[in-house]
């Protein structure tokens, strides 16, 4: 299915991009920040706002980033700080940053460097925030190991509580901190979606599944999970049974890259990729009993689930998407030529019984 396009778009990126993140704390507007990936130019952090009317996207801050962003994502608990992960052409960092007062000017800032996680030695891929609230607590990952950081944003501290190895069969791609317990987390690898517990640095269960991308917790319903494969498919998970997945849907022409829950309705995904589109789709987890064995065993038995809408106005591929967390029917999606859309999404909601 596909609906007419009603998007509201921000050209403002000049370079190639990749990351956008939902600022969730922030209580008076709908905002997102994005981040570029130049290797050659001075990188810049685009702060884009929601006009209150509805009907534009306005830059409410520009800011100089030096060097390429390749993950960025908001401070769940102060609207003017946030992470990145980037690199020089040589070398991969992970700092905190803050944003600085606007001046009303429309030349770029330069952002205050808070923290820089610098215990990593392997290529470091992504950071993660605890998602519901104020946490001490940040999770960074390299290709080998999981780190937990006590971090002290006012004093300017971070300092290492634990880390583990993953292990040299596999190398981690990223992860995402479960909303239900924040003591779990998952990683993914090439070839396996682990799950950690944080009091022990052990792991508590593992996905054995091929080239997985992405993965994103279900913000509503515990132990549900789901994952996206390079070649295509969506696949959503009960981490109490992990051998077969309880929901399989078809995901996009080439890359299935990135997929996201809705924040509000448990029964939607935005998932984007590598074929120029982003798709909207509808699992229907929320009418389904509790899974078991016989159930999950038969490929018969788990029916491929509607595509509500497919949003094709991209020229490139789409990297980024982020749910507004403060209006669950909107959201945000981020194409490598640094087109930013912002969609609603009322239209397919589930009809109330």
């Amino acid at each position: 299915m596909q609906g007419a396009s009603t998007g509201i778009v921000y050209g403002g990126l000049k370079y190639q991009a990749r990351c956008i993140a939902d600022v969730k704390a922030d209580a008076n507007s709908i905002s997102f920040l994005a981040g570029t990936l130049s290797l050659k130019d001075e990188n810049e952090v685009h702060l884009i706002r929601l006009s209150a009317s509805g009907t534009e996207l306005v830059c409410d801050g520009l800011f100089y980033h030096p060097t390429e962003i390749w993950d960025l994502s908001s401070c769940p608990f102060d609207h003017e700080i946030f992470s990145t992960v980037s690199s020089t052409g040589q070398k991969y960092e992970a700092n905190i940053w803050h944003i600085p007062e606007q001046d009303g000017q429309s030349n770029a800032s330069q952002l205050e460097q808070l923290l820089s996680l610098e215990a990593h030695t392997r290529k470091i891929k992504c950071v993660l925030w605890w998602p519901s609230g104020k946490h001490d607590k940040l999770i960074s990952m390299d290709e080998e190991n999981l780190l937990l950081w006590n971090i002290d944003c006012s004093n300017k501290t971070a300092k290492v509580q634990s880390q583990e190895s993953v292990g040299i069969r596999h190398y981690l791609s990223g992860g995402a901190w479960d909303p239900h317990d924040q003591n779990s987390v998952c990683a993914i690898s090439d070839s396996v979606v682990q799950c950690w517990d944080l009091r022990t640095m052990k792991k508590a269960n593992s996905i054995e599944h091929a080239h997985v991308l992405d993965v994103d917790y279900n913000p509503k319903r515990q132990n549900i999970i789901v994952t996206v494969e390079n070649e295509s498919g969506i696949c959503v998970w009960d981490l109490r049974m992990p051998k077969v997945p309880i929901k399989e849907l078809p995901g996009h022409a080439h890359w299935t890259w990135t997929v996201k829950h809705n924040p509000e309705y448990e029964d939607l995904i935005l998932s984007a990729g590598t074929d120029s589109t982003v798709k909207l789709w509808f699992t229907s987890i929320s009418q389904t009993s509790e899974p078991t064995l016989e159930g999950l065993e038969s490929p018969t038995s788990r029916k491929i689930e509607p595509l509500l809408n497919l949003y094709n106005d991209y020229e490139d591929s789409v990297y980024g998407i982020a749910w507004s967390s403060r209006e669950p029917t909107l959201f945000a999606s981020l194409s490598y030529d640094g087109r930013v859309v912002v969609e609603s999404i009322k239209s397919y909601l589930p009809k109330k019984r």
